[in-house]
């Protein structure tokens, strides 16, 4: 994508990080475990080639990109809200639709490097097996995300410091069990939930599809980190479990705060002290910011990352409640969706060539 379209200098935000992961050989191949062997096998067959599975003709329009309602503005019913005409509301619509697919973008890119690590420092065959299939996942994301914000958007924003901050940890981490913890259990567990409000509440059909196949794919690597951690945890010691519980206390106020968007405000002109305000106390907001850690909970203390202070930063956050969520029941929904996607369209295909031929 070209940095043409940036709407704030993207030099800002390039950076270079030292990974120092040592890699791993593993001679034992016939040695794996069946779920994740399994999980393997779905990650081969799932494989689907953007240009062709989504229908880049339809318009996007600029004024309401994903088409969603006016209650899905951060500040919407603030006093900022209520001044600005309809113009402003326009351009506003604009730019948070890019500055969330252009996270969503950064955030994909960081995958993308993270799961070829994991193929390079993770001991178990099986393991290797699956990120190489992550991998090419995640180059498909970028190429459909910088492809929605190229084309249809014609805008975009540098990376947000706050996820820029945690693909920093995450990325430099020589430990293979951090870069998977940060990424497929942290990063891609929020992602998924911010993915699914747009599925959810979006009227154009491109942007509810082109989130609805990412999510498709992101529900499988959620459940690589998960069946992989899940085996190694119980083996380290107090102290190492102690470090990975304070890493992922940091991490997730920090994501948390990336939704703030201060950038966003910033660059449009709004008083960013105002929009911060008003959206650290809506109440529509603070539990948007709830719902985005839907599968982060259930899925650490599946994993047994659970201890006190872990607890006691979701008591704080108020979303202490999703642990009991059945994340498979959940990712089963996410797959079901994107068929039902696939079938509409499908039948559309079918019905206009029946038309055309009568």
């Amino acid at each position: 994508m070209s940095t043409r379209v940036y709407a704030l200098p993207v030099e800002q935000t390039r950076w270079q990080v030292a990974g120092g992961a040592e890699a791993i050989f593993n001679w034992e191949y016939d040695e794996g475990r069946d779920r994740l062997l399994n999980l393997y096998e779905k990650g081969k067959a799932k494989q689907w080639n953007s240009r062709d599975r989504i229908d880049w003709s339809v318009e996007v329009d600029k004024d309401n990109p994903i088409g969603g309602p006016e209650a899905y503005v951060p500040i919407y019913g603030s006093e900022i809200w209520e001044k600005m005409g309809e113009r402003d509301r326009a351009q506003l619509f604009h730019h948070m639709a890019s500055w969330q697919f252009s996270q969503f973008l950064h955030g994909e890119q960081g995958a993308l490097i993270c799961a070829a690590k994991i193929v390079q420092s993770v001991p178990d065959i099986d393991s290797k097996f699956y990120a190489a299939t992550q991998a090419v996942d995640e180059a498909r994301h970028v190429e459909t995300y910088s492809r929605f914000l190229q084309e249809k958007l014609e805008l975009a924003y540098p990376i947000n410091q706050h996820l820029k901050a945690l693909l920093n940890d995450v990325v430099s981490d020589s430990r293979w069990d951090m870069t998977y913890l940060g990424m497929q259990v942290l990063v891609e567990g929020l992602a998924l939930a911010a993915f699914g409000l747009i599925r959810d509440i979006a009227s154009n059909p491109l942007a509810r599809a082109v989130n609805a196949y990412v999510m498709e794919d992101e529900a499988r690597h959620v459940a690589f980190g998960r069946l992989a951690l899940r085996d190694f945890y119980p083996q380290v010691s107090d102290a190492e479990r102690a470090e990975r519980e304070e890493f992922c206390v940091d991490a997730c106020y920090l994501m948390r705060d990336r939704f703030l968007a201060e950038e966003l405000w910033a660059n449009l002109g709004l008083p960013v002290d105002e929009c911060l305000e008003f959206v650290s106390q809506s109440e529509a907001q603070i539990q948007f910011r709830s719902l985005l850690f839907t599968r982060i909970v259930p899925t650490l203390k599946d994993i047994g990352l659970f201890g006190p202070r872990v607890r006691k930063a979701f008591a704080d956050m108020d979303v202490l409640g999703y642990a009991g969520v059945d994340l498979d029941t959940v990712m089963e929904s996410d797959e079901r969706t994107a068929g039902e996607i696939d079938a509409a369209r499908r039948r559309e295909v079918e019905e206009t060539i029946a038309v055309a031929i009568a």
